[in-house]
């Protein structure tokens, strides 16, 4: 039997903050604070009882506080695919929760590089998947 991706670790200043952009972004929801909010966890809303979830399960996003700010480009980002809306639309959405542009040599690629309230770069591609 293989491992399985359950959760995705980001050290931040302020995981609280973070936890609710990204859940703005990819309409998650809370599911645990640890240690005075020094460890936030985020994922899909929960199903209700008796129902299914169609397609697997996403992983969750866990937000631990370190002391250190993000100083170089990030070797392991988010692609976050828009579902309801064209490209263009879901980065305006993005922008006004927050998340600014950012040239990282991406040229004239399909997607655009954003990043997030703490600089985390992330893309936004152009195909839409129900």
């Amino acid at each position: 039997m293989a491992g399985k991706f359950t959760e995705l670790a980001i050290d931040c200043a302020d995981p609280s903050a973070l936890a609710r952009f990204w859940c703005s972004v990819l309409d998650y929801e809370v599911q645990g604070v640890e240690e005075g909010e020094e460890v936030v966890t985020i994922g899909p809303p929960s199903v209700p009882e008796g129902k299914n979830r169609p397609g697997p399960v996403p992983p969750a996003l866990t937000f631990a506080r370190v002391p250190e700010g993000k100083t170089l480009k990030n070797r392991l980002h988010i692609d976050v695919n828009p579902t309801d809306r064209e490209q263009d639309e879901e980065v305006e959405r993005l922008l006004a929760l927050g998340a600014r542009r950012v040239d990282v040599g991406q040229g004239g690629a399909s997607w655009v590089v954003l990043t997030d309230p703490e600089g985390n770069e992330f893309c936004v591609l152009a195909t839409r998947c129900p």
